[in-house]
């Protein structure tokens, strides 16, 4: 061990060295380093999505060697740190390095989750802070809600965890090339005029290097609407979808990207690029079709009272769709409602809500053609599953011990659509059962496709599930839209369909 600190204070020395003799020249005169203010960020209509996370620590999949490369193969790179520091060049590299702290510090929290969704932990941290306590959403891994440590802690409802963990490094970027090395300080900024490949991938032109609140950093880029937008609906909704189904897929992504945009605060960025927000990879093809879809709503959003709504989406609802109350442990959306999703002939067959087993099983066994979006791969779906595929997801998720064992499996509630959203799982322990609420079912139980399903016991430790759709439910269904634009509906129509008395509206975009 006193190798290794020896080892780094001769790095941070010669580093130091370098500091002094060492000057950076820069072309890049007056140009001062952007603040990052999400809110402004919205208003002029760019968003800031975290590209990669966790940069720098264990989790770190994308720094090879710990080492990011920004390289343009045309024009030149402008870095500017908050430290001062500007540099102009073809290429840039940042490194990472632990820099031992003289006085490490203990950091105590308490930590509630994980949960299945930003939404289930919004509405817990939101039910601490009308008790009295201060509160983070936070994205270490999973969604957690943080409290601060006290000495003397209250009861708590619901389990929590008391985190502690000692600071001896810090992840420090530093720039590098063939002569020198020089520290950097957050928030730092980098841009060209062309696009800019990093560690060999094109992404965009306009970057920061944000440091986030797990002690590592984020690669952030800072894009327009609707360039955004270009890198979302061909891996959401996909680019060979009928032009009016590209149409609503453009105008909910927009609107929930701005209504979600506070997803991320702690971390001084809008949005992710994975299925906790909306999947998006830079666009490397133009489709003609996604761009005109794009352009022909350009800034319109969906409102409800003039604010702009909460617009989820998903791949299939199975032919009923969910109100978000029984998909999250959230509060309900007016615009959201249990429908059937098909025909006029359904709508009279089948009357909301479905609250059995055996009415939910007349409905999944029903004609698939009168349904919209029956073509999709998992509209229906059976899956047999052995208490001990349960037991080692339980077990997983950190719910029982290895000793315990399954012996049931019961639906003890569920909502408007006929989705579970109490699952109870009996263990051969006394008064030990487990029971999942809502999207805690698919986050704990992740074989399960929707939560649209019925349950029969095949023998003492094996289940058929038989169920349908793929995803939440609320909002639009995907495989929905894609058949009603195939059938003549207008993107407008389609809105109409699955979010109720929302209006259109166009969006102002402050000069930039």
């Amino acid at each position: 061990m006193k190798l290794k600190f020896a080892f780094l204070n001769l790095f941070l020395g010669c580093i130091s060295l370098l500091l002094i003799n060492t000057k950076f020249t820069s072309d890049v005169k007056g140009e001062v380093l952007p603040k990052v203010e999400l809110k402004n960020e919205i208003k002029k209509g760019n968003f800031l999505i975290g590209l990669k996370q966790y940069l720098g620590g264990e989790n770190d999949s994308f720094s090879k060697k710990k080492i990011i490369n920004f390289i343009s193969n045309k024009g030149f790179l402008n870095l500017i740190s908050s430290n001062g520091i500007k540099h102009k060049s073809k290429q840039i590299q940042i490194s990472w390095v632990d820099i031992p702290i003289k006085n490490p510090k203990t950091i105590e929290r308490i930590v509630f989750g994980p949960f299945a969704s930003y939404e289930s932990a919004k509405k817990q941290a939101e039910k601490l802070e009308s008790k009295g306590f201060q509160t983070t959403v936070a994205y270490p891994k999973n969604w957690e809600v943080w409290v601060p440590f006290e000495d003397d802690l209250p009861e708590f409802e619901l389990k929590y965890r008391i985190s502690r963990k000692i600071k001896n490094f810090q992840i420090t970027p530093f720039l590098r090339n063939e002569y020198s090395v020089m520290k950097l300080e957050g928030p730092i900024y980098i841009n060209a005029q062309e696009e800019i490949k990093i560690n060999g991938v094109n992404f965009g032109k306009n970057f920061y290097l944000i440091k986030d609140s797990y002690g590592t950093w984020t690669l952030v880029q800072k894009i327009e609407f609707d360039d955004y937008l270009a890198g979302v609906l061909p891996y959401e909704i996909g680019p060979n979808s009928p032009l009016e189904a590209l149409k609503a897929q453009a105008v909910i992504a927009r609107t929930w990207g701005i209504f979600n945009s506070d997803r991320f605060n702690m971390d001084k960025y809008h949005l992710c690029i994975s299925t906790q927000c909306q999947v998006y990879k830079p666009s490397k093809i133009s489709n003609k079709n996604v761009k005109k879809a794009i352009d022909a709503t350009s800034n319109l959003i969906l409102t409800y009272g003039d604010q702009p709504i909460n617009a989820f989406y998903h791949g299939s609802n199975g032919g009923i769709s969910a109100t978000a109350g029984e998909s999250w442990q959230m509060q309900d959306y007016s615009y959201f409602n249990s429908i059937i999703d098909g025909s006029k002939l359904l709508n009279k067959i089948f009357k909301l809500p479905i609250t059995n087993e055996s009415d939910l099983n007349n409905f999944l066994d029903f004609d698939n053609e009168q349904f919209y979006g029956n073509y999709h791969s998992l509209f229906r779906w059976n899956k047999k599953i052995s208490s001990l595929e349960i037991k080692e997801k339980l077990i997983k998720n950190k719910l029982i011990n290895v000793n315990d064992d399954v012996l049931d499996l019961n639906s003890i509630e569920r909502g408007s659509s006929g989705r579970v959203t109490k699952l109870e799982i009996q263990t051969d322990k006394v008064n030990k059962s487990i029971v999942l609420i809502k999207d805690d079912i698919r986050r704990v139980l992740n074989f399960i496709p929707s939560n649209l399903f019925t349950i029969n016991k095949l023998s003492d430790d094996l289940w058929l599930l038989k169920g349908g759709g793929f995803g939440h439910g609320v909002g639009l269904s995907q495989s929905g839209a894609i058949e009603m634009a195939k059938l003549g509906f207008s993107y407008e129509q389609i809105l109409n369909h699955y979010y109720r008395n929302a209006k259109l509206k166009k969006i102002e975009i402050l000069s930039q």
